[in-house]
């Protein structure tokens, strides 16, 4: 059933996409998926906080700024650095990780993906803008991201006690609901989005490249953090720390991009390195069953 629902997801939205009111729906979606489920996601597992949070989150962070530089150092071009290093989280990450190891990961891949967008509202702006942006922007546009947003809410409720509640089946049922929410919407979009994207043949070559490069990243960075780092229960979460490296760039870069510098060029990365992460997460789910089996 794990892996059904954002088949269905996945298969509504290829549907979906050939409707009139695909454009609606694709936005109405992303829109329900970025300010609704995943704030509701990120309040409950931060005000039950589980141990380990907090280390997920530095660590998605501090990856995402190394990855920034390391692939700035060889390309020294800042666009393609932060396709490489800022991830699409929201429509897949979360998706893909309920799929391939269920809702119980969910408290793990919400701290992730606070760390990684703190790294993109800070670095995505200044990546691409073409003028240096005075740091009191920089600043209120993380403050005003849905997921700090969610944090700070999540932080005003534990200092009221929430988390000491004995009875809270009506929290749990709007997190449930939100949950299932964040997973179809996030996979309904990925097929209306794949519905109508047309890549050459070069494009998904060079992300397949990328998708490569940044697997041998994640088992370096990953294979560290779980020899080096006091990460509490690693054990739980190795899995899905690696599962970041086999993500594709975010699809609001290319947003970004068109305002800042009236281009569209990224568009193609994240189309095509879209297509390959299906591909990669895929055979990483396969990896995962067979050797669970073993």
């Amino acid at each position: 059933m794990t892996l059904l629902l954002p088949l269905l997801a996945f298969l509504s939205g290829l549907l979906l996409a050939s409707t009139p009111l695909a454009t609606r729906l694709k936005t109405g979606f992303s829109s329900l998926l970025a300010r609704c489920f995943i704030p509701i996601v990120i309040v409950y597992n931060m005000v039950f906080y589980q141990a380990g949070s907090f280390s997920l989150m530095l660590f998605s962070f501090v990856v995402a700024v190394l990855l920034f530089y390391f692939f700035l150092y060889f390309s020294e071009n800042k666009l393609s650095a932060l396709c490489f290093s800022y991830v699409n989280m929201a429509w897949l990450g979360f998706p893909f990780a309920i799929a391939l190891f269920g809702t119980k990961i969910s408290p793990a891949m919400v701290a992730l993906y606070i760390g990684g967008s703190i790294f993109g509202n800070l670095w995505a702006v200044t990546a691409v803008s073409q003028t240096p942006l005075p740091f009191s922007f920089i600043l209120k546009k993380v403050l005003c991201a849905p997921p700090m947003i969610a944090l700070i809410l999540a932080v005003i409720f534990r200092s009221v006690g929430v988390q000491h509640w004995s009875q809270h089946d009506l929290i749990d049922v709007i997190y449930s609901a939100a949950k299932f929410g964040m997973s179809f919407s996030g996979m309904c979009v990925l097929g209306m989005w794949l519905r109508h994207t047309k890549v050459e043949k070069a494009d998904l070559w060079q992300s397949s490249q990328t998708a490569l490069l940044k697997l041998a990243c994640g088992a370096v960075l990953c294979g560290l953090s779980y020899r080096y780092l006091a990460i509490p229960n690693i054990e739980q979460y190795i899995g899905v720390m690696f599962l970041l490296f086999c993500l594709p760039p975010a699809a609001n870069i290319v947003a970004l991009e068109t305002h800042y510098q009236g281009t569209g060029i990224s568009a193609k990365y994240i189309a095509s390195g879209t297509i390959i992460s299906c591909v990669v997460v895929s055979i990483y789910g396969l990896l995962l069953h067979v050797f669970a089996v073993i």
